[in-house]
C-alpha cells in the first residue's frame, strides 16, 4: 500500500502501528523518528524487527516517506509538527494517534496557519496499561474502533488513504467532529483514568500506615488496572482536554456529595435506586458492544 512508513514515537501505539503494518504487508519499509534519549527503545524496536531503521533527524526520517504517523503524547505534537513542517511533503499522507483532537488541530493551525490538506487527525480506541515498544501488539487494533476527525480542507485522497490504512489494520473506522470526539472520550476514557489514578494515589498514601493493598481483592485490581498507564501520556491528555473534563468532574463531585448524604441519612431506598440504575445502564452498554 505504501513504500515507506515513518512512525514518530515508537511506544505502545506507534510500535503496534508499525508491527501491524508489517504483519499485513502494508509497506515496504518502516522507519522511526525518535529522540536520542529514546535510544534504548529505538534499538529494541529494531531488534524486534518492528522497524527497519531509526533516525534522530526529521529530514532523514521522512525522506521519501509516503505515510507518516505521529504517535507521541499529545503534549509533544506541536513540537513534532514544527520539526516536520521544515520537511513537509504535499504528496505524503500524515496522521496522528492522539487521544484528544481539538489540541492536535490547534497545534497544526499554530504551526502551519491552518491544518494541511494531507494531515488527517485520527484516534485508535485501543491501548493497554503497558507502555514501550515491548508492549507493541500487531493485533492491537483488530476489531477496535478508530475515529477520524476530518476537517473541511482535508483532501479526499488523504481521507481515503487514512481510512483504508486503519481498516487494513483491522479497525472499524468512524468519523465525527473533533469537539464531539473530545467530549465523548472525556466521559468514557479520561475521567475513568483520573478516577483510577486518584484512588490509587489516595490509598497509596494510606497504605503507608495500614496494609490496604495487602488485602485488596480482585475488584480493586480490575478497577485500578488503568492506573498503571503511562503518567506522561495521561498528564498531557488531561491538560489538553481540560475544558471537557472539568465540567464532568464537577458533576461527579455533586454525585458523590449526594451519596455522602444518602449514607449519612441511611437512605437505603435512594442508594438502591442509584445502584440499580447504574447496573442496568452498564448492561445496556454491554448489550450494544455485543451487537
Amino acid at each position: 500500500m505504501f513504500n515507506k512508513l515513518c512512525i514518530v514515537g515508537v511506544g505502545l501505539i506507534g510500535g503496534s502501528v508499525a508491527s501491524a503494518a508489517r504483519k499485513r504487508r502494508l509497506c515496504r519499509q518502516i522507519v522511526a523518528l525518535g529522540r536520542r534519549e529514546d535510544l534504548e527503545n529505538l534499538q529494541r524496536a529494531r531488534q524486534l524487527g518492528i522497524i527497519d531503521a531509526y533516525h534522530y533527524d526529521p529530514g532523514s526520517a521522512v525522506q521519501d516517506a509516503d505515510y507518516i504517523v505521529i504517535a507521541t503524547p499529545v503534549g509533544a505534537i506541536e513540537a513534532v509538527l514544527a520539526e516536520l513542517e521544515k520537511h513537509w511533503s504535499d504528496t505524503a499522507i500524515y496522521t496522528d494517534t492522539g487521544s484528544t483532537k481539538g489540541s492536535v488541530i490547534a497545534a497544526a493551525k499554530k504551526v502551519f496557519g491552518k491544518v494541511p490538506a494531507n494531515f488527517v487527525p485520527a484516534h485508535p480506541i485501543a491501548g493497554s496499561e503497558n507502555s514501550g515498544v515491548d508492549a507493541a501488539d500487531p493485533d492491537l487494533f483488530q476489531d477496535k474502533r478508530l475515529i477520524i476527525t476530518p476537517l473541511p480542507d482535508n483532501s479526499l485522497q488523504a481521507l481515503t488513504a487514512v481510512q483504508e490504512f486503519w481498516e487494513q489494520l483491522g479497525s472499524s473506522v468512524a468519523s465525527m467532529p473533533a469537539g464531539h470526539h473530545d467530549a465523548v472520550l472525556a466521559a468514557t476514557s479520561h475521567i475513568p483514568h483520573i478516577l483510577a489514578f486518584s484512588l490509587v494515589e489516595m490509598l497509596g498514601k494510606k497504605d503507608e500506615q495500614i496494609e490496604i493493598f495487602q488485602y485488596a481483592a480482585g475488584g480493586f485490581k480490575d478497577f485500578t488496572r488503568i492506573a498503571s498507564s503511562d503518567p506522561t501520556m495521561w498528564r498531557d491528555i488531561c491538560l489538553a482536554n481540560s475544558q471537557e473534563i472539568v465540567p464532568l468532574l464537577e458533576e461527579l463531585q455533586d454525585r458523590l456529595a449526594g451519596i455522602v448524604q444518602m449514607l449519612e441519612n441511611q437512605d437505603s431506598g435512594t442508594l438502591f435506586e442509584l445502584f440499580t440504575y447504574a447496573n442496568q445502564a452498564r448492561q445496556r452498554f454491554l448489550d450494544q458492544i455485543e451487537k
